[in-house]
Formats: C-alpha cells, sequence, structure tokens
C-alpha cells in the first residue's frame, strides 16, 4: 500500500488490532480505547455527519481539549470528505465567531459546556452553522450529543468507509488552519491530504521509531506541528497518550512515554524548575548536580560529534548517570528516547542541559504553512543551535536579504478566500516566503536568526536580531519572559516578564515582604540582580545591541490577557502597545547606544 492520504494512514494504524491503542490521561486515571473501538466509532460517526447533511468539501469545526475523541472526529470529518477547521479551546466567541464565518461551516464539535456556552453567545451571528456536537453530553444542553449521535447514525462498514477513503483525492483540501498570529487579522492556511503525507513521509521515519514507542501528546491537536506529529503515530502505528498540559509535570513519571513533543518556552519552564531546585539544596547536593551535567555534556558533545569521549568521561559518566541524571530522568518517566522541540527557536542552553541529562531534544523548523516541517535535527545528525537539515522533498534558498524561502509538495496552497495575502507570500518561481532569517553552515545544517518583521533597526542604522539577546536575558530564574525593544531608537530597552515563583524565593532569601508581588518588581534588590544578569548579558554583545535599560512589568506576560500566542510566543507588537508608557519612560531620561 501506498500513502497518499491521511486516510490511508490511518488504515495503516488499525491494521493490527491493540488493546491499548489511545489513551486518554488525567489525575483521575487513565481511558484506554482498543483498536476496535477507535475503528467503530470513527466510522459511525463520520457516518453521522453525513446524515447532518455534512457532504464533500464542507467545513466542520473541532474545538476540544486533548482525549481520543478529537482523533475519532478529525479522521470522520475527513471520512466523510469534508475540511477540518480545528480552533484553539482559549479562543474568545468573537474570535470563534470570525472563524466559524470565514469557513462557513456548517457543524461544529465541541468537548465542554464551557466551549458551547462559547457558541451558543455566537450562533445567531453564525448563519452557517446548523449543529452543534457536544462531547460531554448530559442529555440538558442544547446540542447533540457524541455518543448519542454515534448510536443513532445509519448502518456503515468499514469496508465503505475504506471505498469513500480510497476515492479522496490527495490534492483535495483536508484542513484550513487558522494563525494565531502575533498581529493582523488571522488566515485560513489551506492544505491538502498530499501537503501533509509528503511532510510525514519525508520526516517522522528519521526518528526510526519502533511498535513499541509510546508518544504523549499534550500540545494543542489545532497547532500544526502536534496534529502532523499524531498522524506520523499512526504512520509508525505507534501507542498515543493524550494529555493536557496543565496535567503534564504530574503525570509524566507514571505514563512513562519514549517520546513527545513541545514549544521552546515549555522546556525553558523545565529548565527553570529544575535550576530553582538546584538552587534550594544545600551546597555539596549543588556542587554534585553540576559535576554530573557537566560530565553529560562533556559525553554528549563528544556523542554528536562522532567522536570516543575516552574512557575517563565513560567511567565520570557512568558515574553522574548513576547518582544524578537517571534520578532527574525519572521526572520524564525514565523511558523518554527522544523529544520534540518546534514552533519558535530553542536556547542554546536549554538543549545542551536536556541532552546532557540524557533527554535529547531533536529541534525542528516549520510553519502552518509547510505542514509544518521544512528541517530537523534526528538521531545521527544533530547539531545544536540549528533547526537541523532540509527535508530531501523541499527546495530551500536564503534570499538576498536574508529570508528563508521553500519549495515543494508540503507547502500549502495559499490562504484561504485571500489572494491578495497569497500573492505576497509566494514569489514568481513559487518559493514560499516564511519571513523567517537563516543561514546554512557548511554541512547544511540550517539555523535561524529571526523573524525577519521583528527584526529592529536602530536609530543609527545597525540590525539587530532580538530572539537571541531575549534567549539569554531569559536565563536568568527571576525572568519568565523577555521583550527587547529599539526599533528607530538610540539605544535598546527591555521588558521585563517576572517569573512569580522564583521572585518569592528571592525574596525568601533576601528578607524580602512577599505578600505584595507587584511592590517586588520594583524593590531595589530585585532591580540590583536583574542589573547584574543584563550586564553579564552585555559583555557579550555589541555595544548597539546591549540592552541599556530595563522595566520588569507588574504581572506576567500571559496568553489569557492577550500577550502570546497559543504556542507561547509573544505578541511583540501587542505588548509594546499595552505598555506604551513604561517604554517610553525608559527612553525619556535619554542614555548612550548606537
Amino acid at each position: 500500500m501506498t500513502e497518499k492520504t491521511v486516510l490511508d494512514f490511518f488504515r495503516n494504524d488499525v491494521a493490527r488490532p491493540r488493546k491499548e491503542h489511545l489513551v486518554h490521561a488525567s489525575p483521575e486515571g487513565s481511558r484506554v480505547l482498543g483498536t476496535e473501538v477507535f475503528l467503530s466509532k470513527t466510522v459511525r460517526l463520520s457516518r453521522a455527519l453525513a446524515g447532518l447533511g455534512v457532504s464533500r468539501g464542507d467545513r466542520v469545526i473541532l474545538l476540544s481539549e486533548n482525549r481520543p475523541e478529537w482523533a475519532i472526529a478529525d479522521l470522520a470529518i475527513l471520512g466523510a470528505g469534508a475540511v477540518n477547521v480545528p480552533i484553539y479551546p482559549t479562543l474568545q466567541p468573537a474570535q470563534i465567531a470570525y472563524q466559524v464565518n470565514d469557513s462557513a461551516a456548517n457543524v461544529a464539535i465541541l468537548d465542554s459546556a464551557l466551549q458551547l456556552k462559547k457558541f451558543h453567545e455566537i450562533q445567531k451571528e453564525c448563519p452557517s452553522l446548523k449543529h452543534l456536537v457536544l462531547m460531554d453530553f448530559t442529555g440538558s444542553e442544547k446540542a447533540l450529543g457524541f455518543d448519542q449521535l454515534l448510536e443513532g447514525a445509519p448502518a456503515s462498514s468499514e469496508e465503505q468507509f475504506w471505498d469513500a477513503a480510497s476515492r479522496v483525492d490527495p490534492k483535495e483540501l483536508m484542513t484550513i488552519i487558522y494563525t494565531s498570529g502575533t498581529t493582523g487579522e488571522p488566515k485560513g492556511v489551506m492544505l491538502s491530504h498530499e501537503n501533509i503525507a509528503q511532510n510525514i513521509i519525508h520526516s517522522v521515519p528519521k526518528v526510526a521509531f519502533s511498535e513499541e514507542d509510546v508518544a504523549l501528546e499534550f500540545l494543542p491537536l489545532c497547532h500544526s506541528f502536534e496534529r502532523t506529529l499524531g498522524y506520523g503515530y499512526m504512520y509508525v502505528k505507534i501507542k498515543r497518550i493524550f494529555c493536557a498540559v496543565a496535567y503534564v509535570a504530574e503525570l509524566l513519571p507514571k505514563l512513562q512515554p519514549t517520546f513527545f513533543a513541545g514549544v521552546p518556552r515549555l522546556y525553558e519552564k523545565i529548565f527553570a524548575k529544575i535550576q530553582e531546585k538546584v538552587a534550594s539544596a544545600p551546597p555539596l547536593k549543588q556542587s554534585l548536580f553540576n559535576w554530573a551535567v557537566s560530565t553529560g555534556k562533556e559525553m554528549s558533545a563528544a556523542s554528536l560529534a562522532h567522536k570516543d569521549p575516552g574512557i575517563g568521561t565513560r567511567l565520570q559518566y557512568w558515574i553522574a548517570d548513576l547518582l544524578v541524571l537517571s534520578e532527574v530522568r525519572k521526572a520524564f518517566g525514565g523511558k523518554v528516547r527522544y523529544c520534540a522541540s518546534g514552533g519558535a527557536p530553542l536556547p542554546l542552553f536549554a538543549n545542551e542541559f536536556f541532552h546532557a541529562i540524557g533527554v535529547p531534544i531533536l529541534e525542528g523548523y516549520g510553519l502552518s504553512e509547510t505542514s509544518p516541517i521544512i528541517s530537523l535535527n534526528f538521531p545521527g545528525a544533530i547539531r545544536l543551535g540549528t533547526v537541523g537539515k532540509v527535508l530531501e522533498n523541499l527546495e530551500v534558498k536564503i534570499a538576498d536579504d536574508g529570508e528563508i524561502i521553500v519549495r515543494g509538495p508540503s507547502i500549502m496552497s495559499g490562504y484561504w478566500k485571500k489572494p491578495e495575502a497569497t500573492k505576497e507570500v509566494f514569489d514568481k518561481e513559487g518559493f514560499f516566503h516564511t519571513g523567517d532569517i537563516g543561514k546554512f553552515d557548511a554541512d547544511g545544517f540550517l539555523a535561524i536568526t529571526d523573524r525577519k518583521k521583528d527584526l529592529i533597526i536602530t536609530a543609527g542604522g545597525k540590525n539587530v536580531a532580538p530572539a537571541p539577546i531575549e534567549s539569554e536575558l531569559k536565563r536568568m530564574t527571576l525572568i519568565d519572559n523577555a521583550v527587547v525593544i529599539g526599533d528607530r531608537r538610540p539605544f535598546l530597552v527591555a521588558l521585563f516578564s517576572p517569573n512569580p515563583d522564583e521572585m518569592k524565593r528571592f525574596a525568601a532569601q533576601h528578607g524580602l515582604p512577599a505578600d505584595d508581588p507587584a511592590a517586588l518588581t520594583t524593590h531595589p534588590k530585585v532591580l540590583e540582580a536583574l542589573q547584574k544578569h543584563v550586564d553579564s548579558v552585555n559583555k557579550n554583545l555589541a555595544r548597539f545591541e546591549q540592552v541599556k535599560k530595563f522595566s520588569i512589568l507588574p504581572e506576567q506576560l500571559t496568553m489569557e490577557r492577550g500577550h502570546l500566542t497559543p504556542t507561547l510566543k509573544v505578541k511583540r507588537r501587542v505588548a509594546e502597545k499595552e505598555f506604551a508608557r513604561l517604554i517610553e519612560l525608559m527612553y525619556s531620561g535619554g542614555g548612550g547606544g548606537e
């Protein structure tokens, strides 16, 4: 069988019966679906959707936290020949209404009463929306029950489902993914079965999965990264565990996955938590931990360079692993072979740390518009500080201005109902312009410098990439996030989003009152500690790249308040607008710079 569509991957996945095919994990326990139940529910739901009037090419909204029903609904929509329009559960009613109306969806499948309430608020504004289907249906809600819909579906055989699936054209529109974006109106990325299938076939096998692997999925399934990986797990036929991101730290030791994907902020937060714990340990334990990590880094560096570390390093690493590193890995379940990172650049210090403790991260690069993977590090070809090598079926170039441009079978056909926006990102040769600045090294590894639109041009005409500077600033545990500002300005300044837990720990260490977190952000001792850190970062920067002043925000930057995208990237323009007064205060006093 030659897999050409996502439904081909599904058929491949369910060919071998398994008692634990999909698992839904939560603090209350785990719910397990075997292969037969997974397949049966998907077939019946696909038939039920057809009964609701869903036909080939129709758009169906899917809004749910990570759970098996997300996968069932997704595949049922595709089996009906319809188009899945996945939506982030964190979106507000007005944002949801825009995507429903723009896509002209006629059915929405939701997980909870909370989401149903949002849809009831906007239903009158969405004339195309005819049916709401609720997963957690109790009987009193104004919606169709998910399980009840399955039970009442007309009889349909698996053969009929697969026959319909075989007639799906790989070039047919499969999904519309609305970009969260850091600025502007959301755009619907149009991807076909072929786009995603080709991306999986040329990327996932590089990780060398076996059928004994267990994948944990906690990034939002509506995000192209986790979603494509999910199809990849079907391609290699491995067990999948769904879990809400809020419970990951608690459940990881019990679930014992061998592989999972995260965004850089997740790894940064884990790194910061470990550092906080070490900082509160007795001096002897701190020294032992630091020695073990240093030894792990030596071993990792030799391994990545394909060199023999020597018997001395091997012996030290064996001791370090026995006493320290293996204990750290227990927090991840103790069986993780690899992790993946995407969505934004992963700070080098975090990547080096995870490789050192024996939880290697495979960093990759891509966008929703590219299905998403463009390049990745994979076992046997890893270079820290890069996003790996470009997939063989893609053509990537660096434009004259440093922008990464790409052409190939996994690139979107365009933005839904936005021909002008589509024209803006494709050139005459058919290359998609990513908006990212990058470069290749001598061995073909791609490195990302920054987003093109985020590049700062100082008043003195100097070009500054803020991301690497922000990455170094965030190494200080008091800082949860950093935003460097300075476009058309005489020098750079920074906004720091505080880490509340670390602020409290710092207060306790220095005898400061911790009952008023906002007051801590302006306390002289906190400012002194941060200034020392900023000074240490500035030592390794050119004068025009140095941060001359900073301000600590009274509260964290959060997704709920609109500061972060669902993948936890800072919406730079939003932050600059909301904190314009703080920014102007930093500049009003003058100061040096280029």
